[in-house]
């Protein structure tokens, strides 16, 4: 049986959507943009800051289900300028240590409310002490 997350330390969904669901374990994080939780407005800044606040935001969904970013098996990230590819290598350092998710970087043509990026992710829970080196 599926089990909807919600948490305030993510932007409400703002639409037909839930930030997260747990399916017997595999959570399926829905996108998250560059929102400030807490005022539900974009935060400014470099394209560092603004992917920041996005990992921040799946940090608190993927905590709201029981697990941390260490739980990530996959990540798409979509971007709008390709050309900040290499600033998502030196974000995602930030928030992520190996051994590393899955990834896919998507370039597309726009996102909601025009940012520059998005993330959705897989998680499994536990599965962070499950790798094998």
């Amino acid at each position: 049986m599926a089990k909807i997350i919600t948490t305030s330390d993510a932007p409400e969904a703002i639409g037909t959507y839930s930030q997260a669901v747990d399916a017997g374990g595999t959570v399926y994080l829905s996108g998250q943009i560059p929102l400030d939780p807490k005022t539900l407005k974009l935060v400014g800044g470099s394209f560092e800051d603004q992917l920041s606040r996005v990992f921040e935001n799946l940090k608190g969904v993927a905590e709201a289900a029981g697990g941390s970013l260490a739980d990530m098996v996959k990540l798409t990230i979509y971007i709008v300028d390709l050309d900040n590819y290499s600033k998502v290598n030196e974000v995602m350092g930030k928030f992520f240590e190996a051994p590393y998710p899955a990834r896919a970087a998507v370039g597309v043509a726009a996102l909601p409310l025009n940012v520059p990026v998005e993330v959705d992710g897989i998680m499994v829970l536990g599965s962070s002490s499950d790798y094998s080196y």
